[in-house]
């Protein structure tokens, strides 16, 4: 379906708006609709969208939750763009298989790439392969959170969107003309 420009800036706002409060609520750690906004802007929106939704609505609620130590923010910030990057694949493939393999990838990327982050620039790992292997095993938790939210959200979205252009190709009332 095609959508032109104020339709995009609508549902652009809307999913912006979306991740912003779903990071504001309480939720599971980890269990953000962030890396769906990814996909579903790569496979709706277009590829910039796969960037720019996520890290759009991370910033914006960052400013609203605070901010922590730089470093581990840019392998957050680096970790959902890399989820964007990903979500290509989806877009070029589109399919419920291809789909779901990277949004797990996705969500493994965020877990290795974070809690490396964590392991190097946080005083509360040993700097050595067992303190990095401690924090994958303390990020475990987080790592299940992140999967069944990504893969919740993604298709639920998915679903959404789905939905509302079938919807948008019914026509409720039929006019007759006189």
């Amino acid at each position: 379906m095609n959508l032109n420009r104020n339709q995009i800036i609508l549902i652009v706002c809307t999913l912006i708006l979306f991740g912003i409060m779903m990071r504001l609520m309480p939720h599971a750690p980890n269990a953000t609709p962030i890396a769906a906004l990814a996909f579903v802007g790569s496979l709706y929106l277009g590829r910039r969208w796969s960037i720019i939704l996520p890290l759009s609505a991370l910033l914006l609620s960052d400013l609203l939750i605070g901010f922590y130590d730089w470093r581990i923010m840019l392998s957050v910030y680096g970790s959902f763009a890399l989820i964007g990057f990903l979500s290509w694949i989806c877009r070029k493939y589109n399919s419920f298989f291809s789909t779901g393999i990277t949004v797990i990838a996705g969500s493994l990327v965020f877990f290795l790439l974070t809690n490396t982050a964590v392991w190097l620039f946080s005083p509360w790992y040993e700097k050595s392969i067992s303190g990095l292997l401690y924090s994958y095993e303390l990020g475990l938790p987080f790592l299940r959170n992140m999967l069944a939210g990504d893969i919740a959200y993604t298709f639920v979205l998915i679903g959404v969107f789905e939905t509302a252009f079938v919807l948008s190709r019914v026509k409720v009332f039929s006019a007759k003309t006189a």
